[in-house]
């Protein structure tokens, strides 16, 4: 068996560990239903609320957008939090002294970061299914939300591997969470995107958010829906495109800029960043 092949396993293996751990802690288990809940409450004061046009309900078309927000904060926030939380305490420089030790960390980190989006999105689904009048619920259905799923994943869990190695300590997290609340904003995850000015239009397609809510849209939704989207249509080949080219993007950018901050990785720099940690911590 190749060193590869036993650190993926390995990675597996640990990724596994780590998820069952979150299911274990009451702080985690917290950050999974509290934002499940907070969402499922506002779609519920939604639902006396119409797709301008249509008798069709307003929570009903926000659900699958809302699952593609949470696929793309799942690779986006998470993978870098993780990142940046154990580049500080030393996870990091203990994964680089051991052979192919980052892949194998990065194989565990993908496994429990989808892990945690995944039932994030159940916890949301779920409940959202038997809610909310109107959705498409066929094989054809389930089909396509698993691939837009899976493509969200690969496109956007490169691009936070990217963003937490970049970012110094967990305290920075703030740089990336603003703009891409902003991205949220302007992606029609809340309401249709061509309620939006055209310029603004334009803007959120750049970003996966869009395309990820577009995808699912196409998933749950009937296709009658489709007449509020930009051009009166899913857009599936656009969809697979713009994911993919992201995930193109980030799967060439992540191996490089990770080598890069695994090398600047040091006992001395890892005590450097615990040491400010300390000063910053309240007494």
């Amino acid at each position: 068996m190749s060193a590869i092949t036993t650190a993926g396993r390995s990675g597996i293996a640990r990724g596994r560990i780590e998820l069952r751990h979150t299911l274990t802690t009451p702080q985690d288990l917290w950050a999974y239903l509290f934002p499940a809940v907070a969402l499922i409450v506002v779609m519920i004061f939604m639902r006396g609320s119409g797709v301008p046009g249509m008798n069709f309900s307003l929570s009903s078309l926000t659900l699958p957008g809302v699952i593609g927000m949470n696929v793309a904060l799942g690779g986006l926030i998470n993978l870098a939090t993780q990142l940046t939380t154990e580049r500080e305490d030393g996870t990091l420089l203990r994964a680089k002294a051991v052979p192919n030790g980052m892949f194998g960390y990065l194989v565990g980190k993908i496994v429990q970061v989808s892990g945690m989006t995944l039932i994030g999105i159940a916890l949301v689904l779920i409940p959202g299914v038997f809610l909310f009048d109107g959705l498409e619920l066929t094989v054809g259905s389930w089909l396509t939300l698993l691939w837009v799923l899976v493509l969200g994943l690969i496109a956007t869990m490169p691009i936070g591997a990217v963003l937490g190695s970049l970012l110094s300590s967990p305290r920075s997290m703030g740089m990336i969470m603003l703009p891409t609340m902003g991205i949220v904003a302007v992606s029609g995850v809340f309401y249709p995107i061509t309620a939006l000015p055209t310029w603004l239009q334009g803007v959120g397609q750049i970003f996966p958010i869009y395309w990820l809510g577009l995808g699912t849209r196409s998933a749950l939704l009937p296709n009658s829906l489709s007449a509020v989207e930009l051009t009166h249509s899913w857009r599936p080949l656009e969809t697979v495109g713009v994911l993919a080219m992201w995930a193109i993007v980030g799967l060439v950018a992540a191996p490089i800029i990770l080598r890069r901050m695994a090398r600047r990785e040091s006992g001395s720099s890892v005590a450097a960043r615990r040491e400010k940690a300390m000063l910053r911590a309240p007494r």
